[in-house]
C-alpha cells in the first residue's frame, strides 16, 4: 500500500493594469485580466506608444498561460494520485473491518456457538495479497490479521507505521483534500482560458486601432501634401 503526498507549488501570479493598481483576484489568488473599453484612452491618447501597450499585453498572455502549463500538470497528478489514496483507503478499511467484525463475533450469544463456529472456520483462513516487487515481478504473502498496524508509503523514500484508525483517518483527510485540489484546478484552468481570451481579445483591438491609427496619419499627410503642392502652384501662378 502506498500514499502519494506529494504538494505542487501554487501558480499565484501579480499582474498589474496600465494604471499601475493592482487587479482583483481569484479565490487562489489568480488575477483577473481588465478588458480594455478605451484603446486610446489606454495607450495615453492618439500619439500613445502602442507597441509598449502590445507588448504588456503578450508578456500577461504569457504569464497566464504559464500558469495554465503547471495547472495542467497539478491536475494531471491529482488524477494519478486520487485513486490511488481510494485504493490504499479501501484496502485499509477491509483489513479494519475484518478484525473488527472477528472481534465482534467472540461477543456473540451463546445460543448462536454453532453458528460462531462456522463464521469462525471461515474467518481463520488466512488472508493472502499479492504485492508488486517491481514491474515484472510479483510476492504473495500472508498478513497478520490480528494487527492493528498498517504501514503507508509517504513519498520520498519514507514509509511510517499507524493504526488502522489513524490510516483510515489519515487517507481520509488527503482523500478529501486531493480532490477539493482537483475542483480547484478545474475551476482555475476554466478562469485562465477566460483571462487569456481577454487578453486576446485586447491585443486585437490595440493592433486594430494603431493600424487604424497610422493609416489615418498616412492620408492625413497625403492630403497636407497635395495642399502644399496647390499652394505652390497658387503662387507660381
Amino acid at each position: 500500500m502506498s500514499v502519494a503526498t506529494t504538494t505542487s507549488a501554487s501558480t499565484s501570479s501579480k499582474l498589474e493594469s496600465g494604471s499601475g493598481k493592482a487587479v482583483a483576484t481569484n479565490p487562489r489568488g489568480i488575477p483577473h485580466a481588465p478588458f480594455i473599453a478605451n484603446v486610446e484612452e489606454h495607450v495615453g491618447g492618439p500619439e500613445g506608444d502602442a507597441e509598449s501597450t502590445l507588448k504588456q499585453f503578450q508578456e500577461a498572455i504569457a504569464k497566464y498561460q504559464y500558469m495554465e502549463v503547471n495547472l495542467q500538470q497539478r491536475k494531471k497528478g491529482l488524477l494519478t494520485k486520487i485513486p490511488d489514496i481510494e485504493k490504499t483507503l479501501a484496502m485499509v478499511q477491509f483489513l479494519h473491518d475484518r478484525r473488527v467484525g472477528k472481534s465482534k463475533s467472540s461477543q456473540d450469544d451463546e445460543d448462536d456457538l454453532e453458528a460462531e463456529e462456522e463464521d469462525e472456520e471461515e474467518g481463520k483462513k488466512p488472508l493472502t495479497a499479492t504485492f508488486e516487487l517491481n514491474d515484472t515481478l510479483w510476492a504473495e504473502a500472508t498478513l497478520e490479521e490480528e494487527s492493528d498496524s498498517v504501514y503507508l508509503w509517504l513519498g520520498a523514500n519514507v514509509m511510517l507505521a499507524y493504526t488502522q484508525e489513524e490510516a483510515l483517518a489519515l487517507l481520509s483527510s488527503k482523500l478529501s483534500a486531493a480532490r477539493q485540489n482537483l475542483a480547484n484546478a478545474v475551476e482555475d484552468l476554466e478562469f485562465l482560458r477566460e483571462q487569456i481570451t481577454i487578453m486576446e481579445v485586447n491585443t486585437a483591438r490595440c493592433y486594430n486601432w494603431d493600424v487604424k491609427r497610422r493609416r489615418e496619419q498616412r492620408d492625413k499627410a497625403r492630403l497636407e501634401g497635395r495642399s502644399d503642392e496647390g499652394e505652390k502652384e497658387d503662387g507660381a501662378s
